[in-house]
């Protein structure tokens, strides 16, 4: 086996020859501070901090005080991905587990979301660093990791240096792991593939027990690293792997071994697994299922010109789906892949091309995506299927090292099959050159796009022909070889460094999450209650505000449908992927009163247009705080989140009782809506207060006191994992308006407490 630099074969005796195993590593490491410069050496923050306060509530209000928008293709970074993350460490510093987040969706759970990313390994600089720097080495750390390991990987598969690095940084700045490099989450997962397939590789060949753990710990990362979707994809590939040696290996019994590795990294896994899997089934994702999705075929032109179809940071993108169809690996990796198909060199270089061809297949727009839709398999049946791509370009970086070697071996040789061999990557170009001078249907502005972005690439290849031409028919280039051999590397770092710097965003970092006084204000004012307006997680979450919307396919399917049906009063479908309630929707103040909104944030601007809730001329509302751009509303009607009913009605059909929730004469302030019988007596009149004695994400306590049986109500989602108990003794939680929680309690004073975990 040859290890990192193939240190093996060099005497350790001088510091010369020791310098010689860590260069590599020095490579990508100097290729990655390259890229991470604007953070070392400029203080700025991979973080799209630009586009956040220029159009996200309510810093986008003061128009003219921020500066340019780089990147404004990553709004799920700012209202979703940062709040949560903010979240996990504000909880787990408190020595909490986040099981449950308050602030969002009138309370959602936290830890299932995977994207929460509760247990991932990274949180632990969390823990030491200033969080946005923490962020930043947590995001900048993915192309680092990814390249090292597909380093390691292809250095296992005997592949030269000059190879293993070309594949490495092929991989590391990959369309895939670059456009989603910012959300910390995609390429986090994806990233300990290379590092898995060498474990399990290992573990085979050595027979040593530690590459099996190593290669569990592997698996249980990449699930505890923020996206389900892409974990899985890692798993089937690694299944695959192990499968394809198997085959190889026959007699080899630690080729069964892995599978029980596999299966272990798994088991680790279910600490997110299986809260995630209960709460893919209670949430709308689950019944929505995708029947396309896939990348167009005429769209695999970005695998080695990115920005032919335009590009989102430079405003003149106009088809598809940029980062969903992310498979940039470079002309190079691309013309060297494909030279893999003259000779197998290896076993290996067999399983990939496979395992290129069938992820392909599975990734374009073909009738299998079709029949993956039609089977309905959890994940895969609901996820957008282009992501598949990132296994296309992992495929395609490995066999690139492949590839590089048969070509230099060619060279050395003084064989022509390298130059008729990349005809064929030439005559695509020249394909496609034909087809925009003179076949195009592109309009001119496009067309013009589609020109300049082809241009790049094409003399990259030229360039890259030439080398190779010139190496194999001039007899005195064979001096110059040792420094030939490297152009092909120089020029893919090259183009793999410019189309990620040209993405990426690196922002000031004091414009990440500004304060503001009206957020002051609305912290100061909150209370127990919760916040009303035009702002999402970026506020809620963040600054520990309560609301009652939302963005994320995974919130409660329940709360969706009651707040969508209040707009009409008839029962609507959740949304897939927001919640969020009708500004003029016939029963919204209903909903706001019922679930304690006491704040209503409305900018100024916004008053007496159409789109805005009509705050500012209905009496229920008075004005608690304004300045030059937005103002707060008091709702004098709201009650509070823990309230108090004596009577109730029991309606066991869950539309019929939304049906009755919504019904213009129904008394939502006297009269509870059950879906079974409390066991307590129907009275009115009744008497009681309730005084809060600690609150948290995941455990409540009140003081109730009260002249008669009745009944607790808590504006705050059911949801299974909940557990009440009065006065120590454990009361089931009854599903009260459709969404919501209550539990019985007794005459007297009463001890209630409500905790939330998904273990016991």
């Amino acid at each position: 086996m040859q290890n990192f630099g193939s240190c093996s074969k060099v005497n350790k005796s001088t510091m010369l020859k020791k310098f010689h195993c860590i260069l590599p590593l020095l490579f990508l490491l100097s290729l990655w501070a390259v890229f991470s410069s604007p953070y070392i050496f400029q203080g700025k923050v991979p973080f799209p901090s630009s586009y956040q306060v220029n159009h996200f509530h309510p810093w986008s209000l003061n128009q003219g005080n921020w500066g340019p928008v780089k990147n404004g293709a990553m709004p799920d970074i700012i209202d979703q991905i940062y709040p949560w993350r903010h979240f996990t460490i504000d909880q787990l510093k408190q020595g909490r587990i986040p099981w449950w987040n308050p602030n969002g969706f009138s309370g959602n759970p936290h830890l299932a979301n995977v994207q929460s990313a509760v247990f991932s390994p990274m949180n632990l600089i969390f823990l030491i660093l200033p969080f946005i720097d923490a962020w930043s080495l947590m995001v900048l750390f993915q192309p680092l990791l990814a390249g090292i390991g597909m380093y390691t990987l292809l250095r296992f598969y005997r592949i030269s240096i000059q190879g293993s690095l070309l594949g490495s940084v092929s991989w590391m700045f990959c369309g895939f792991i670059v456009t989603w490099m910012a959300y910390g989450t995609l390429g986090m997962a994806i990233s300990f593939l290379p590092f898995l397939l060498m474990s399990i590789s290992y573990l085979v060949t050595t027979r040593k027990l530690y590459w099996g753990f190593l290669a569990s710990l592997l698996i249980a990362f990449s699930f505890f690293s923020g996206h389900f979707q892409t974990s899985l994809y890692l798993l089937i590939t690694s299944v695959l792997y192990s499968i394809f040696l198997l085959l190889v290996h026959k007699k080899n019994a630690f080729s069964y071994v892995a599978f029980v590795f596999i299966l272990l990294g798994l088991l680790i896994s279910l600490f997110q697994i299986l809260p995630a899997v209960q709460f893919y089934g209670l949430s709308p994702r689950s019944s929505i299922f995708i029947f396309s999705g896939g990348i167009p075929f005429q769209y695999l032109v970005t695998m080695f010109a990115p920005d032919f179809f335009g590009n989102p940071v430079t405003r003149n993108d106009w088809f598809g789906y940029y980062a969903e169809w992310a498979g940039f690996v470079g002309i190079i990796p691309f013309s060297l892949a494909l030279f893999t198909l003259q000779k197998n060199k290896s076993k290996y270089q067999f399983f990939f091309q496979i395992l290129f061809l069938v992820s392909l297949l599975f990734t374009i727009e073909t009738p299998l995506l079709k029949l993956l839709g039609i089977s309905h398999i959890p994940v895969l049946s609901t996820s957008t299927p282009s992501r598949l791509i990132v296994i296309v370009s992992f495929s395609l970086s490995v066999l690139a090292g492949f590839g590089y070697d048969l070509w230099k071996d060619a060279l050395v040789q003084k064989m022509l099959r390298p130059v008729l061999f990349f005809l064929v990557p030439a005559l695509i170009l020249f394909g496609i050159w034909a087809w925009l001078l003179f076949g195009s249907v592109l309009s001119g502005e496009h067309l013009v796009i589609a020109k300049k972005n082809l241009l790049l690439p094409t003399a990259l290849f030229s360039l890259f022909f030439i080398i190779t031409t010139v190496s194999v028919f001039l007899k005195k280039a064979t001096r110059f070889m040792p420094v030939m051999l490297y152009i092909p590397l120089l020029l893919v770092a090259f183009d793999s460094i410019r189309f990620a710097g040209k993405w990426m965003p690196f922002d000031p970092r004091a414009s990440v999450f500004p304060d503001l006084p009206v957020i002051a204000a609305m912290q100061k004012e909150i209370g127990n209650g919760r916040v009303f307006g035009n702002i999402g997680a970026q506020v809620g979450t963040y600054y520990s505000l309560p609301i009652i919307e939302g963005y994320d396919p995974l919130y409660i399917d329940r709360y969706g449908e009651f707040i969508r049906s209040s707009a009409t009063g008839k029962y609507t479908p959740s949304e897939r992927s927001v919640v969020k309630i009708d500004r003029n929707g016939k029963f919204v103040k209903r909903v706001l009163n019922l679930l304690g909104v006491n704040l209503i944030y409305h900018p100024l601007a916004d008053s007496n247009q159409s789109w805005a809730f009509p705050v500012w001329n209905d009496k229920d509302f008075k004005l608690l705080y304004a300045d030059d751009l937005y103002s707060l509303y008091r709702n004098t009607k709201a009650i509070s989140r823990p309230h108090l009913y004596f009577q109730y009605e029991v309606i066991t059909d869950k539309r019929e009782l939304l049906k009755r929730f919504y019904t213009e004469k129904f008394n939502y302030l006297t009269t509870l809506l059950l879906e079974e019988d409390p066991g307590i007596p129907v009275s009115s009149g009744g008497r009681g207060g309730i005084q809060r004695e600690h609150i948290s994400p995941t455990s409540l306590q009140y003081r109730v006191t009260t002249d008669r049986p009745g009944l607790l109500f808590l504006s705050d989602n059911y949801y299974p994992g909940w557990k009440a108990y009065v006065n120590g003794k454990e009361t089931k939680i009854l599903i009260a308006d459709y969404a919501f929680r209550a539990i019985p309690v007794p005459k007297g004073e009463s001890t209630v407490v409500f905790i939330y975990s998904y273990l016991f």
